[in-house]
């Protein structure tokens, strides 16, 4: 991976914490995902006048995307609902470049090498051990087990749809226009949805929170983008350990700004995921 593919993903990681950061830092978890997802089609659109037909081929992976995604917004809307930010992010994001590490030698026939495993193992027990709460800390033990279990079904989801996104990327041979064309359609059935099911509460919502959509949506669009991008520069697998630095900036962001409470535990995982940076650029 070189230095320009890596920058450019630790770039991609600081703008997803940010907009997840937005998400869990707002008053209705399902109405500010719904305004960043739309915010993000509308961001994406202009540029389709830009962009070349993609060909046949590409679309499958996109329909596939597309529906991969409505389970991660689910998910994601749920797991916030109940947990904290420095403990829904990690495991969610953590677990899943080992997955797709795994999925990504049988789908993709990409085999990491030794200090590549060794990078994407650390960064994943690191983001278990920033996952990990001081005892007594939890207020629910029940809420807590609740945001677990989402936070590691969205990681089966991220990993999924991580590998469908590499390789439509690749197939179409046009990545800026595949993610293009991802965001736009991706706004359509989450925004048919709300209108459908809380049409005056999101009406209201974006009339008041319109700038706040726009600027979450397009977090959202240039961190996926840059990640896509990547995982036709480099293998996914590498790319999706490098993106999962994210819980780094995630764990500052829930710290600084959210008040949320960090153990010694979770600066060991903080270095720990750090190390396995080093380690995958060494790979």
């Amino acid at each position: 991976m070189t230095l320009t593919v890596s920058l450019a993903v630790l770039l991609a990681a600081l703008l997803h914490a940010s907009w997840n950061a937005m998400i869990k830092g707002s008053r209705d978890v399902l109405l500010d995902t719904a305004g960043i997802v739309l915010g993000a089609g509308i961001v994406a659109a202009p540029f389709l006048i830009f962009i070349a037909p993609l060909p046949a081929a590409a679309w499958p992976y996109i329909g596939a995307s597309l529906t991969i995604h409505l389970a991660y917004y689910y998910l994601m809307v749920n797991a916030y609902r109940v947990g904290d930010l420095t403990l829904v992010y990690p495991l969610m994001r953590g677990v899943a470049p080992l997955i797709t590490g795994v999925a990504g030698i049988v789908v993709l026939r990409e085999a990491p090498g030794l200090l590549a495993w060794l990078g994407m193992l650390l960064i994943s027990g690191g983001v278990f051990l920033l996952a990990l709460r001081a005892l007594g800390h939890a207020p629910s033990l029940a809420n807590e087990g609740s945001a677990i279990g989402f936070a590691l079904a969205n990681a089966a989801v991220i990993a999924a749809y991580t590998l469908v996104d590499g390789k439509g990327a690749r197939v179409s041979e046009n990545v800026w226009g595949y993610i293009t064309w991802l965001f736009v359609l991706d706004a359509i059935p989450f925004g048919v949805y709300m209108l459908a099911r809380h049409r005056a509460r999101f009406g209201a919502y974006l009339r008041a929170n319109a700038g706040r959509g726009l600027v979450g949506g397009g977090l959202s669009a240039a961190a996926y983008a840059i990640s896509v991008w990547a995982m036709t520069q480099a293998p996914v697998a590498l790319v999706a350990s490098l993106r999962e630095t994210s819980v780094l900036f995630a764990t500052l962001i829930g710290a600084s700004v959210l008040k949320e409470h960090l153990s010694p535990r979770r600066w060991a995982g903080v270095f720990a995921v750090v190390v396995g940076v080093v380690a995958l650029k060494a790979a």
